[in-house]
């Protein structure tokens, strides 16, 4: 039976056998080649020579995001601009990523489109997750904040609501927050509306 890994824990496999090793030694010594490395097979997260597992998204969060990326996708395409979806690394600053749900940019050409990682966008999405929900609406509303992003939406399945941010003097502050009967309104992409029900009834 294969054994459960303790999240600082990492299975190496090899052509002859596997091996798990502990991460916690090592924190705080990665390096960004190093992360850059692991996370080319795996969904692992660098930040100043720390690695953090993250969870495996559930059916909900993937099909709120699916919903998203095709609503988005159809607004920006014709713009010129493109929106992915995770697992796409987003530097915050040299030795800190972060891995959003979706990003745009508005223009499909914008340089900070690296090919490992995006240097950059102009709006990133997080889907709340139960496991740890300060992670995303606190501690990644500082990071995304820090990176610069113009625009930030924290999509909260459990409230059934979305909280539209807009980066003002190097913080965000509330452009507004969306339940069901209302829909989104993005400050960044005028013309853009999504109704909020629609988003949470997606199956």
């Amino acid at each position: 039976m294969t054994p459960t890994l303790h999240p600082q824990q990492l299975r190496i496999a090899t052509s002859d056998d596997e091996t798990i090793v502990s991460l916690e030694p090592l924190q705080g010594l990665w390096t960004v080649e190093q992360y850059l490395a692991i996370t080319d097979h795996s969904r692992r997260l660098y930040a100043d020579g720390t690695i953090e597992i993250l969870p495996m998204p559930t059916d909900r969060h993937q099909v709120i995001s699916r919903f998203l990326l095709f609503v988005l996708h159809a607004y920006i395409q014709p713009l010129g601009g493109t929106v992915l979806h995770a697992p796409l690394r987003l530097q915050i600053r040299e030795g800190k990523f972060r891995e959003p749900d979706l990003l745009l940019v508005r223009r499909a050409n914008d340089p900070r489109r690296q090919n490992r990682y995006w240097l950059g966008a102009d709006l990133v999405i997080e889907i709340v997750g139960p496991d740890d929900p300060e992670r995303d609406t606190i501690v990644k509303r500082a990071d995304y904040a820090e990176a610069g992003i113009p625009e930030y939406w924290i999509v909260d399945p459990d409230a059934e609501r979305v909280t539209v941010l807009t980066l003002q003097n190097n913080s965000y502050v509330e452009h507004g927050a969306y339940h069901r009967g209302a829909h989104i309104q993005s400050a960044l992409l005028p013309g853009l509306t999504i109704n909020v029900a629609e988003l949470f009834n997606a199956r």
